[in-house]
């Protein structure tokens, strides 16, 4: 993995105001994130993931800290960073699959003309295992295909850092998996950095080079796990049990008593 720093975060806080009341969120976060890794952001509900993803997106304000990417503050959204939801509604529901892929590209100059844009859109469905559905409807594909084509439309753009808030969290277990192996593919071709939230320890396992352990508790991250399992990785294969039960240490689960 490349150690070159692309995102540096330094004693990033953010609270929320309630009345007489401040909620904690994030209480000076400490995070480096490398060039081309995939880092899971992994915890209960509740204990700040979203909010740390939509920092690096740039989507709030923060009370303190700095947040770096190449040198430069992250102070708004920005195509080098494209953020992808668990909503199956985050497509455009009056275009077609390409129509939804092309658009940003419009909007953002990146090609020169229409036709170049369309072979970009068609370039990334293609990546995505889509070829053939590039006429479609959203009301008209699975939840799966949804999110193919919402990688499709953020991949088209090229960024430097795709965010991912639960991606696949409203999948079925089989489509899951599918669209796991499909991002490792998406991953590997483009090079491109992925930060992932999730509350699954098992994906996070599966997926990530490392995995920041967040917890409800401290507003923070409690560690930041290296996993050094090769890829492709199986669960229950040597190693797996060990990274998995030292996650689940770390985890805000209480036991039932």
């Amino acid at each position: 993995m490349d150690r070159t720093v692309i995102i540096c975060l330094k004693s990033v806080s953010k609270y929320y105001r309630r009345s007489q009341e401040t909620l904690r969120v994030l209480d000076h976060i400490d995070l480096d994130i490398y060039q081309g890794e995939i880092l899971a952001l992994l915890g209960p509900s509740g204990c700040g993931k979203t909010t740390l993803l939509r920092q690096i997106a740039g989507f709030d304000h923060r009370e303190s800290g700095s947040l770096l990417m190449d040198g430069h503050e992250v102070v708004q959204p920005e195509v080098k960073r494209i953020m992808i939801f668990q909503d199956f509604n985050q497509l455009f529901p009056w275009k077609t699959v390409i129509q939804n892929v092309v658009y940003p590209l419009q909007v953002n100059r990146v090609g020169e003309s229409d036709t170049a844009n369309r072979e970009i859109a068609l370039e990334y469905l293609k990546l995505v295992e889509l070829t053939g559905f590039e006429d479609s409807y959203p009301h008209q594909l699975s939840g799966g295909m949804k999110q193919k084509a919402a990688m499709a439309r953020a991949l088209a753009l090229k960024p430097k850092v795709l965010l991912m808030d639960e991606p696949f969290g409203s999948l079925d277990a089989l489509t899951r998996i599918a669209l796991q192996n499909l991002l490792l593919k998406v991953w590997q071709e483009t090079g491109v950095t992925i930060i992932f939230v999730t509350h699954d320890i098992q994906e996070a396992v599966i997926l990530s080079d490392r995995i920041a352990v967040m917890g409800r508790e401290t507003a923070g991250i409690k560690k930041v796990i290296p996993n050094l399992l090769d890829r492709p990785r199986v669960v229950g294969e040597a190693g797996y049990s060990e990274i998995y039960g030292h996650v689940y240490s770390l985890m805000d689960i209480n036991p039932t008593k």
